[in-house]
């Protein structure tokens, strides 16, 4: 069998639930038993019941939530990009291929959503100028 990590993440909204990992018994089963359950927006870690954590625990859970921090603002930038990829999509569709009928349809709602995120983005880059010109 290969060599399995110590613990097992079950990934969930806002964090996981933790398991310590155990395949060294003598029924050669892999036998997961939840440690804690973890918070990523607060970085709260609740122990499982009455459970004191080690130390190891602790730490291997505190470099998974960083990991997973990272992964997740990763992830969100590139989400973001590929919105700008549907928006250019989505203007060649509107000038080539939408039917007066379709874009009779998402007009309004494109049209709010996108003065929606232009003020957005204007007043933050405002923000920024002026912070940096205060600098």
């Amino acid at each position: 069998m290969t060599d399995l990590p110590d613990y097992f993440f079950r990934v969930r909204d806002n964090g996981a639930f933790v398991f310590r990992v155990d395949a060294e018994n003598r029924q050669r089963r892999i036998d997961m038993d939840q440690i804690a359950t973890v918070n990523i927006r607060n970085g709260e870690i609740k122990p499982q019941g009455d459970r004191v954590l080690s130390d190891a625990d602790v730490t291997a859970i505190k470099e998974w939530m960083d990991d997973r921090q990272k992964v997740l603002n990763k992830r969100e930038i590139e989400d973001i990009l590929r919105t700008v990829d549907h928006l250019n999509q989505t203007s060649h569709w509107a000038q080539s291929r939408a039917t007066d009928a379709q874009l009779e349809r998402v007009t309004n709602t494109l049209l709010l959503a996108m003065h929606d995120l232009r003020g957005v983005l204007v007043r933050r880059k405002a923000d920024r100028l002026a912070k940096d010109e205060k600098s």
